[in-house]
């Protein structure tokens, strides 16, 4: 049996909270086209935001956690 692989692209997007029972994300978005956002949205965008329950699993096959 071949040893688990860690996938490194979701590594790099997804960090588990201090629990491990939630997955959080960056907010999308935030990165071009900002001059017609308002600041109040842009600021918005900063704040981490939570993996859906239906794509956790996926994400933790991924990260290694399962």
């Amino acid at each position: 049996m071949p040893k688990m692989r860690t996938h490194k692209s979701t590594a790099k997007r997804f960090k588990l909270t201090g629990s491990g029972r939630k997955i959080k994300r960056a907010n999308a978005f935030k990165s071009h086209i900002l001059e017609k956002k308002s600041p109040k949205r842009k600021r918005a965008f900063k704040a981490s935001s939570y993996v859906h329950p239906s794509d956790e699993r996926t994400i933790r096959r991924q990260l290694g956690v399962a």
